[in-house]
């Protein structure tokens, strides 16, 4: 095989720009993994998903649009040669039907990054309950498809748990791939911070129910009197305009509300920041996992608070590289901002020990690395590394 030890075959419809997909091909490539993409376009955006959730998968157009891009991805594929491995990215669950087949047929071993539950998702977003059917087609369709591959990648330990306890999946079928954060996008910036005696809270993200918006603003509520610290909330998603109304309601003026800032641009604005927000919320998906914003964060040399969890605890220390509060707890979140508004000392303690974890264990390199020894010891030309 060359210089590599491995040839991939990222296949299907996986949101190609989203950051988990890019983490992870990129995380292979720097650990000399030749990685051919063979990928096409379902999905539109999150509203997309969520319509088709909703019962749109019913539309005889969106089942024209399934059937031409398999058709698609089927001719692209026809033209990748010879590899050893394919890998499905994120969303990849309806794509391993297909993937299955095509794998059999060439006699090569198939690994689902199966990263975060479809139907978990559409729970807690309330699809289930509105749309019983499509709920246990979701349900069936995931289960087959978390039994078809050889091997199963997931981040944390208390997710392997739930999908144990959900489907009966055997927990030796996963292996852990952190989420980790993107090295070429989020490193320390300097920008030159205002002198203005403002101390910055920030927030940045899709408002979806398990980052627990509302508890920050609730949290900027209880610190309304203390004028030197501001919020700045920057983003878009289903919670946003009850996040917004609820600033209104308080007549807050320690909030302000930013559109989606460009992810080449959003390091610069984060970087303005005296401390950066993790999550909140209290639902399984936003406790079994520890999310893109907190690795972020830390690659920036930005001092971290977050949502308690074992998740979290098992990969980051509190007071050492994140400070931790009391989950759905406005209260907790307001009285750790004032502690590390009041430690600078801390404040640095985080923001140096934080980025010194990352770069030893979650920048590109590592989390690569990772995931090219559990490829590697697939195919049987390397060691086993991590059990979940």
């Amino acid at each position: 095989m060359g210089e590599h030890c491995l040839r991939v075959c990222y296949f299907g419809t996986y949101r190609a720009n989203y950051s988990r997909n890019q983490i992870m091909i990129e995380g292979l490539r720097r650990n000399s993994i030749e990685v051919i993409e063979c990928h096409e376009l379902l999905w539109y955006g999150i509203e997309d998903r969520v319509e088709a959730a909703s019962g749109g998968w019913l539309r005889l157009g969106f089942i024209g649009r399934v059937i031409r891009t398999y058709w698609n991805l089927l001719r692209a594929y026809r033209k990748v040669n010879d590899y050893d491995v394919m890998v499905l990215g994120y969303p990849g669950q309806l794509d391993v039907y297909l993937a299955r087949v095509l794998t059999w047929l060439r006699g090569k071993p198939l690994v689902l990054d199966v990263f975060m539950s479809i139907y978990l998702i559409a729970s807690e977003r309330g699809l289930t309950g509105e749309h019983p059917v499509t709920a246990r087609l979701i349900y069936w369709l995931e289960k087959i498809a978390c039994l078809l591959p050889d091997l199963l990648i997931i981040d944390t330990t208390e997710y392997v748990l739930w999908f144990r306890e959900t489907y009966g999946l055997d927990p030796d079928r996963f292996r852990l791939v952190p989420t980790g954060a993107d090295d070429r996008v989020f490193y320390p910036v300097e920008t030159g911070r205002p002198d203005d005696g403002v101390f910055r809270v920030v927030y940045y993200g899709t408002f979806i129910p398990n980052h627990g918006v509302k508890h920050i603003i609730e949290a900027a509520r209880i610190l309304q009197d203390e004028s030197d610290i501001h919020f700045e909330l920057i983003g878009e998603g289903p919670t946003k305009a009850e996040a917004v109304a609820l600033a209104e309601k308080y007549g807050l003026e320690n909030v302000t509300f930013v559109d989606w800032v460009d992810k080449q641009d959003l390091p610069c604005r984060v970087a303005k920041a005296d401390v950066c927000l993790g999550v909140f919320g209290t639902t399984p998906q936003s406790t079994m996992t520890v999310q893109n914003k907190i690795y972020e964060g830390l690659a920036m040399g930005k001092p971290v608070i977050g949502g308690d969890s074992s998740a979290v605890r098992r990969s980051l220390v509190h007071r050492e590289h994140i400070y931790l509060c009391k989950r759905a707890d406005p209260k907790s979140l307001a009285d750790a901002i004032r502690t590390l508004k009041a430690d600078p000392d801390l404040r640095q303690h985080l923001a140096e020990k934080g980025r010194e974890l990352f770069l030893a264990q979650f920048d590109l390199q590592h989390n690569g690395a990772r995931w090219a020894e559990n490829l590697q010891e697939l195919i049987g030309c390397g060691e086993p590394r991590n059990e979940a």
